[in-house]
């Protein structure tokens, strides 16, 4: 994929978060349909996904929806058709944090402009934009210490699936091997130490995502 083309892409996906952000706060009764819209668009895209997955595949235990922007996608679904807020919490922080980091370095199944790669930016891409609509939209703003609550959830996920590829032998969530595309994890040293390394990112970026709350807390 060309650089080119990968901030383009990028840049779309940063500009429909913002306008359909702005368009909740301006006109809250539209809120619901863009939520809504948003909510079961995703939904759609991710049962087309796997058909086609499985269909090209098979159905494995190394190919199951158990990375953590598989969560982190239907975390969104949930959130957008019932916005509780553990599930915008989680979505916020180890959603936009996960998919941030997938939509800048991009794993993909198959070259651009397939269809997995395109998938792959729609996606990632609408767990930001579901994201950002939940909790700058005034659908579900972020309630104290939900950064503690949503690293919780991230833990005690990443111990479920730990213990999945431990029995099963897999490598869900990069566990147990570091990814073979360029990753910060590459500069993190050998297993398990990376994980550590990958933790303590994974914190720092939560801290970064508290930081354009700050503002709208003062305010309330």
């Amino acid at each position: 994929m060309r650089p080119s083309v990968h901030i383009t892409v990028l840049a779309i996906i940063a500009t429909s978060a913002v306008l359909l952000w702005l368009v909740c706060r301006k006109h809250p009764w539209r809120a619901r349909t863009v939520r809504l819209t948003l909510g079961y668009g995703l939904a759609v895209n991710e049962v087309i996904w796997w058909v086609f997955r499985y269909a090209h595949e098979g159905i494995r235990i190394s190919n199951l929806p158990l990375q953590l922007c598989d969560a982190s996608v239907w975390a969104a679904v949930a959130a957008c058709i019932v916005p509780l807020p553990i599930l915008v919490e989680f979505v916020w922080f180890p959603g936009v944090a996960g998919a941030g980091m997938a939509l800048i370095t991009p794993d993909f199944w198959s070259p651009w402009p397939s269809y997995p790669a395109i998938y792959f930016f729609l996606a990632h891409g609408a767990i930001v934009v579901a994201a950002v609509v939940l909790v700058f939209g005034g659908i579900r703003p972020l309630r104290r210490n939900a950064i503690w609550r949503a690293s919780t959830l991230l833990v005690c996920y990443a111990a479920f699936v730990g213990l999945f590829n431990a029995v099963f032998h897999t490598n869900y969530m990069y566990l147990c091997e570091k990814p073979k595309v360029w990753s910060p994890l590459v500069l993190l040293g050998p297993w398990p130490w990376y994980l550590f390394g990958g933790a303590a990112i994974a914190f720092v970026l939560f801290a970064l995502l508290t930081i354009p709350l700050r503002p709208s807390a003062a305010r309330r």
